[in-house]
């Protein structure tokens, strides 16, 4: 959360373009903050993209340079794997941004797929609101109060998500 996943991506996408090549871009069909098939930096960056349901079949993708996908987290276990093929088999870049674990720290099954298939992994980098790096989300309701249990997914943004570090994640300071 607000570390620019998307700000990273859409430059990624951009830096291809700008040499010419194709790249196809996807983010969760379920995310529909800022409306379905968008993905949205927090500095006003904005493009419309594919979407991604459990019904998407990513080995027929074809004839790109390279593939990006946002809020990754909501990939299944299966799409990983496929993602995984498409970049040892044909030599296709996949690129994927997301969250490792839920607001209880509980990881994503497609996350804890994708971290254990990576062939190299970069975090992007985010501050608690004591100053530490965080690595943690916190649910929050509307009144700003923490929520401890619920769904694993539900979307939302700054309004319903804070990020933490280890220690405030635990000891509910933030």
């Amino acid at each position: 959360m607000n570390a620019g996943k998307s700000t990273a991506m859409l430059q990624v996408a951009h830096n291809y373009e700008e040499q010419g090549q194709s790249v196809r871009l996807f983010t969760a069909g379920i995310d529909d903050r800022y409306g379905v098939g968008k993905i949205t930096s927090r500095l006003g960056l904005q493009r419309e993209v594919e979407t991604f349901d459990r019904n998407t079949n990513f080995l027929e993708i074809d004839k790109v340079a390279c593939v990006l996908v946002d809020e990754a987290q909501f990939l299944s276990v299966t799409q990983v794997q496929q993602l995984h093929q498409l970049a040892q088999v044909k030599g296709v870049p996949v690129i994927c941004y997301g969250l490792r674990t839920d607001f209880r720290g509980e990881p994503f099954p497609g996350s804890a797929y994708l971290l254990g298939l990576a062939d190299d992994i970069e975090e992007l980098k985010n501050i608690c609101s004591c100053g530490k790096k965080a690595t943690m989300n916190i649910r929050v309701d509307e009144n700003g109060q923490r929520i401890r249990e619920g769904d694993q997914i539900s979307i939302g943004g700054n309004e319903r998500y804070k990020q933490a570090c280890g220690r405030c994640f635990y000891t509910g300071s933030h």
